[in-house]
């Protein structure tokens, strides 16, 4: 129009376009959303638009993730990425498990109090529904501690025939190999230095470390106890997880167990 002298009408019917298409004006105001989502990004600062996405259609909000995905970059947030180390291995397939309560996976995370003291976690995940079954949160998880964690979790789901642990002193204590083979439990030891074979539960402990161990200043023992079950909880019943078509632990169980139901009736 500028450098042809053309009018507006004329311009559009050169060029194809339509000429609702010059005035047309956006009505929807992101104000809100942007808010939304930055506070969101505060509470949870690992998480990426994605998952704010599916929080935010949980909490009732109509959008689409093309506009949240806009909304996210106009307002300036990104997750920060930390720097990691990778290693090239082999990766070695695992059996298939065709249902939950199959086959768990446990390993040590470790982190420390303000004050410098050291502290021990157990975790301990279901591998079909990506649970975190507990944590274990002591100075010391002799095999003793580690046993008396899971028999607690197995008295409200019962015992896994198979869990998947690294080769560990606590792991190939004669108590925990007593304990195992009571209850008709295979131990199914990785290969030492070879991490990627207990994939599972080494993809959990990235997560647990980036997004609770890394993010809290535990004041003591207590403090890292009851922040770390609240982000368990949290992981089980809010954090969507990608390989359960985005559904968390808890909703991919009640999932499991409709689709259950659905062959027996």
């Amino acid at each position: 129009m500028e450098s042809a002298g053309l009018s507006e009408r004329q311009a559009c019917r050169y060029t194809g376009f339509a000429r609702s298409s010059q005035r047309y004006q956006s009505t929807k105001d992101d104000a809100a959303l942007g808010e939304r989502l930055r506070t969101l990004a505060i509470l949870r600062p690992r998480w990426g638009y994605r998952r704010l996405y599916r929080l935010l259609r949980r909490e009732g909000l109509r959008v689409n993730r093309k506009r949240v995905q806009r909304v996210y970059r106009e307002a300036g947030l990104h997750v920060r990425q930390r720097p990691r180390k990778r290693v090239a291995l082999e990766r070695v397939p695992k059996l298939a498990i065709s249902g939950a309560n199959q086959r768990w996976s446990m390993d040590f995370v470790s982190d420390a109090l303000a004050d410098g003291r050291r502290f021990r976690n157990l975790t301990v995940v279901e591998d079909a529904t990506r649970e975190c079954l507990v944590i274990e949160v002591e100075r010391s998880l002799p095999a003793e501690r580690v046993i008396a964690a899971l028999d607690r979790v197995a008295r409200s789901r019962g015992y896994a025939p198979s869990i998947v642990c690294d080769n560990g002193p606590e792991f190939h204590s004669e108590a925990l190999d007593q304990w195992a083979d009571h209850h008709g439990i295979t131990l199914a030891f990785i290969e030492p230095g070879r991490p990627v074979q207990n994939a599972f539960i080494e993809s959990f402990n990235g997560r647990f470390r980036d997004e609770c161990l890394n993010e809290h200043w535990f004041l003591d023992l207590a403090d890292a106890k009851a922040t770390i079950e609240a982000w368990r909880l949290d992981y089980n019943t809010v954090r969507p997880h990608g390989q359960l078509g985005g559904r968390t632990p808890d909703e991919y169980v009640a999932y499991l167990q409709d689709q259950l139901h659905a062959v027996h009736s």
